[in-house]
């Protein structure tokens, strides 16, 4: 009989992994199990979700040992480390995929077929703020376990924008300010789109909780606030020659969805979407908006193609679940 669920390890236990990860297996039973220790040969397959500066070593010993891997984003802190990572999965001939979760959630898969389809004109601004307040002994501030704003929020804003505007940036501007921990407390960056289009966005760990972005284009706009949550309802406000128009979506487990469709790729032998090429498009712009906070200047990137981009066929709903009581671990605020 052919196996219809895949066994997964879940390698780091921090707050996402018990308040998001491991209670999303219950609404992901159809073809997805948790299972025990790596060795024992119950295993088919990792849920790593390390500090960003272990995503590379642990994939790789994962693909390795015939592991298929499904990893936190960011992919890991490099480029190189990507890559690496990416070689070893085709070497092992195993499925790698990132974890974003959005490229399954309605809301933000339907904003970018708002951009696709013309409704808004052609699109030419996106702007964007993702801001929370984390505590300074948390690991996202600590820069030698791969902290910093742009690793664990900004990368939401740079993902949204590549998947809007549907293409990759060719200059990359930054400037950090204020400190939390060992890394910067807030960065503003500006991301030059071939067609002469900016995407300009602003993330921070010493702020109230903001999560919005705004697509504009020459015919309207749809901005959807919140947009990057996973633990309430998301919200579009569509306004298209002066007339608005407002929509809720409810609450869902963001994932879930992304378990259900790993699996599904591993057990019928699909490439996955979001795969090694969509983390490294990321991490790339991430390393250069570092550079540029850093030089004070202007940063070039090089030609990358993506011809895979996540559309409303990737959608996958489950409902919502309920907070479940952590053990030793905090939220980045501080809280329980």
């Amino acid at each position: 009989m052919p196996r219809k669920q895949v066994r997964y390890a879940v390698v780091g236990l921090g707050h996402i992994a018990q308040v998001a990860v491991l209670p999303a297996f219950g609404n992901a039973r159809r073809n997805s199990r948790l299972a025990a220790l790596l060795k024992s040969g119950d295993v088919d397959a990792v849920y790593i979700a390390t500090p960003n500066n272990l995503h590379a070593e642990y994939a790789i010993r994962a693909a390795q040992a015939g592991l298929h891997v499904l990893v936190e984003k960011p992919m890991a802190v490099t480029e190189e480390q990507c890559e690496r990572m990416a070689a070893a999965a085709r070497d092992a001939r195993v499925k790698l995929m990132v974890a974003y979760r959005l490229h399954f959630e309605r809301a933000n898969l339907e904003a970018i077929e708002v951009a696709r389809s013309g409704r808004i004109g052609q699109p030419r601004i996106f702007t964007s703020t993702f801001t929370m307040h984390v505590v300074p002994g948390n690991i996202r501030v600590q820069r030698d376990l791969g902290g910093g704003t742009l690793y664990d929020i900004g990368i939401y804003c740079i993902n949204a924008a590549r998947g809007l505007f549907g293409d990759e940036p060719v200059e990359a501007r930054a400037m950090a300010a204020g400190s939390v921990g060992d890394v910067e407390e807030t960065l503003s960056a500006v991301l030059r789109f071939p067609g002469e289009r900016c995407a300009a966005f602003t993330c921070s760990f010493g702020a109230a909780d903001v999560s919005e972005y705004r697509i504009t284009g020459t015919k309207g706009d749809l901005a959807l606030e919140p947009a990057y949550e996973y633990a309430m309802a998301l919200q579009h406000r569509l306004t298209i020659n002066g007339e608005r128009k407002e929509r809720r979506f409810a609450k869902r487990d963001q994932f879930a969805p992304e378990l259900l469709y790993f699996s599904d790729c591993v057990l019928k032998n699909h490439a996955p979407e979001p795969g090694p090429e969509e983390g490294l498009a990321d991490v790339r712009v991430i390393r250069a908006l570092y550079r540029s906070a850093q030089s004070g200047q202007p940063v070039e990137l090089g030609p990358y193609e993506r011809r895979e981009r996540p559309g409303l066929e990737q959608e996958i709903r489950r409902p919502p679940i309920d907070k479940p009581r952590t053990v030793h671990t905090q939220a980045p605020s501080g809280g329980s």
